[in-house]
């Protein structure tokens, strides 16, 4: 497959799925402070976890930068527990605040007010941010345009035969922001009553948060939307072990043998919500 084709592809995959999913409504927080401390806790765990870890903080009055900042480690290690490696990711944490307070005089707005690459690369070199973290506080919290790449989407390009699940982070993203900027005005929906019930099944279980309607470009809401889509055929769909491929709306995206060994596969059963 030619680089064309698979941007190609791409956005076939997003016009199909929006059509029938529409928008994403992402990131499920209150403010742009709870998004970063999200994408923190999210790393090697799931979001079930993180959503108690966040509500703990926010009970405690920690869910910003100061109630990070002045809230003693111990505690705040016992906040998130739940969220899994929580002594690593509380010190996490603290050493973003510190980075905000000495590199942008503890303001949120000065931060993610800067050029997209510059950002980048200082988040890329605090300790505990990889190329998923610091692309979703970019993206979620700040509205740059920057695609977020996860395991399902390597999942998804591996069985279309994409690209391979141990492509380079970076080339997978560069893929896809090709891809999507500057692709035409959003896809009509379909509306039909059971795409209508199946969306229902895909969103994140919640009304869109203040977050997620935060004012952003076209290009980041449509690889904002992108992401979310390809996360809700990963978790309802092509799963790790028993893909779904009969009922997934990508099925006929499937090169040749995919298609074939699809009728074989676990029967679909119907999708739970959540992230």
């Amino acid at each position: 497959m030619t680089t064309q084709s698979k941007e190609e592809s791409l956005r076939a995959y997003y016009s199909t799925l929006f059509r029938i999913w529409g928008r994403q409504h992402w990131w499920p927080a209150r403010t742009r402070f709870e998004v970063i401390v999200g994408a923190y806790l999210t790393q090697n765990t799931a979001w079930t976890n993180v959503e108690g870890a966040l509500r703990r903080l926010r009970a405690a009055r920690a869910l910003s930068l100061k109630g990070i900042r002045e809230t003693p480690l111990p505690q705040l290690e016992s906040l998130v527990r739940s969220a899994g490696y929580f002594r690593q990711k509380a010190r996490r944490l603290k050493i973003f605040v510190d980075f905000v307070d000495q590199r942008y005089g503890g303001s949120l707005d000065r931060m993610l007010a800067q050029p997209t690459e510059r950002l980048r690369q200082e988040l890329l070199a605090l300790n505990g941010v990889g190329p998923e973290t610091a692309d979703s506080i970019l993206l979620y919290a700040g509205q740059h345009p920057v695609f977020v790449v996860d395991a399902y989407t390597r999942r998804i390009l591996d069985r279309h035969g994409i690209a391979a699940a141990n492509t380079k982070y970076e080339e997978l993203r560069t893929l896809f922001e090709q891809a999507l900027h500057g692709v035409p005005q959003t896809p009509r929906r379909l509306r039909t009553e059971n795409q209508e019930l199946e969306s229902g099944f895909l969103t994140l279980g919640h009304s869109p948060s203040p977050a997620s309607l935060a004012k952003r470009s076209r290009t980041a809401q449509v690889f904002n939307d992108m992401h979310g889509l390809i996360v809700g055929v990963g978790k309802h769909y092509c799963l790790k072990s028993k893909p779904r491929c009969e009922s997934c709306p990508l099925q006929r995206f499937l090169p040749p043998a995919g298609r074939a060994g699809a009728g074989v596969r676990a029967r679909a059963e119907p999708p739970t919500p959540g992230i």
